[in-house]
């Protein structure tokens, strides 16, 4: 297998970056025609590495992309699944290179959506090529790639549900995860689940002047910060009534397994040019960013922000926000409790909207699982290292839903790394990761069918 991976290296890496080149971005409506142009592209691709069976398959939103090879009903079936959506790139001008137009620098791939998820999920597609060129695959495979991961997967429950039959199987493998480090396996065990939300604080009818004004009208902006504001104490805790109630503590023991996965403070503050960390009293950078749930304000808008001065008292002011949840919390719930406080910290002297987006459940998948061995076993044999086991700071709302309706658990096995700035301007990801992936996938499939024998 790897002899033909590495006879077609430069057509693999061709297609990536010709899938890179199409600015996918699922939450902007201006996008939809390059969304179908990623789903058709992703369709082809799937169909030129000898799936069968491929189709677009339409939803309310963006459409899902279905492909299998059945080489024989009694083998164990890995479901596949990946997004080709991805976030906005906006601000565009912090890029050092335009965010889609792919550019190589320094062995990694500088592009939106390198890593998150289309270069982890195309690693697929050149791997079931791979196996079938080398006679070489040991179980069906079934591939999903939807289009609406980064807006929450709005319309996937339906999907599934509407498709159970086509989408069984005997376990589900996704790539959209990282690794500890490129000589560091892991392998990530829990996922955070996510409640996003916009509030709106509105004052005056019109915009005011601030002078005429100021000082007698509440400032929407000024509210807006003092509302935020009071939602984390000094400690960092979440003042949310009943935000805590159903978080599963972990033991003395799990904290301390969790911490012994390699990580150095020092270079994790100067990789982001800080001088210190900040997070919840009383746990470390590692808890805090896998296992202890979050808020946190990812946009905030209001009054004049062109160039020069304009003194005016803005009518209303605009953030979103989102929580990292965790075992055993639930999007709803927590949703439910964010909009019950929030309007009531509001002053009298000016109106709150609160809408939610969209939510996710947290996640976690045993280690003594048939799945999670041969997982362990491919990374082993690829990289030459046992991974690690460790826990997900991020969110992927389809994996709660998968156990739910299919019945079957996830393998996180993604081969990214903390460097490639998801969601982030100057995304990457990395050419050895890229065929490290392709090159493990096998791997898996392969222990996989000696396991399930056994």
């Amino acid at each position: 297998m790897n002899n033909y991976i590495a006879q077609n290296r430069d057509r693999f890496l061709n297609e990536l970056l010709d899938l890179l080149r199409i600015p996918s971005v699922s939450a902007d409506s201006k996008f939809k025609g390059d969304m179908i142009k990623a789903a058709e592209y992703v369709r082809d691709r799937m169909a030129e590495a000898g799936a069968d069976r491929v189709e677009i398959y339409p939803t309310p939103g963006h459409p899902v992309v279905y492909g299998e090879k059945i080489i024989d009903p009694s083998l164990p079936t890995v479901l596949i699944y990946g997004h080709y959506d991805v976030q906005p790139a906006d601000p565009y001008e912090l890029w050092n290179t335009p965010p889609f137009e792919p550019t190589i620098r320094n062995e990694r791939i500088y592009a939106r959506g390198a890593c998150d998820d289309k270069g982890q999920f195309y690693m697929h597609i050149k791997a079931l090529e791979t196996m079938l060129a080398t006679d070489s695959l040991t179980c069906n495979v079934k591939m999903m790639i939807e289009g609406e991961e980064e807006i929450g997967s709005n319309h996937l429950e339906l999907f599934v549900k509407e498709h159970k039959e086509m989408l069984q199987c005997d376990t589900i493998l996704i790539s959209d995860t990282s690794m500890i480090a490129n000589d560091v396996p892991s392998i990530e065990t829990g996922l955070r689940g996510l409640t996003y939300m916009e509030v709106e604080v509105v004052g005056a009818n019109r915009d005011l002047h601030s002078g005429v004004y100021g000082g007698g009208v509440a400032n929407p902006i000024n509210v807006l910060c003092e509302m935020i504001a009071s939602l984390k104490d000094e400690d960092g805790h979440i003042t949310i009534p009943g935000f805590y109630d159903n978080v599963q503590e972990l033991t003395e023991a799990e904290r301390a397994d969790l911490n012994a996965a390699p990580f150095d403070l020092d270079e994790y503050k100067k990789d982001l040019v800080i001088d210190d960390v900040a997070g919840e009293k009383g746990y470390t950078t590692i808890e805090r960013t896998s296992v202890r749930p979050t808020l946190d304000v990812n946009g905030i808008w209001g009054g004049y922000i062109g160039e020069g001065a304009k003194t005016v008292l803005p009518s209303k002011a605009n953030a979103k926000i989102s929580m990292r949840l965790v075992p055993h919390q639930t999007d709803t719930e927590i949703c439910a409790l964010f909009t019950k406080h929030f309007e009531s910290i509001a002053p009298a002297s000016v109106k709150v909207k609160v809408t939610p987006h969209h939510g996710g459940l947290p996640y976690v998948t045993p280690t003594d699982s048939i799945e999670y061995e041969a997982a362990a076993l491919a990374m082993e044999e690829s990289f030459g290292k046992k991974p690690i086991p460790t826990r997900g700071g991020g969110s992927i709302p389809i994996v709660a839903l998968f156990e739910q309706e299919l019945g079957q658990k996830s393998i996180l096995m993604g081969f990214g790394l903390d460097v490639d700035a998801l969601h982030s301007p100057n995304e990457s990801y990395g050419l050895f990761n890229y065929y490290k992936g392709i090159e493990t996938i096998p791997l898996f499939f392969k222990h996989y069918a000696k396991l399930k024998k056994q």
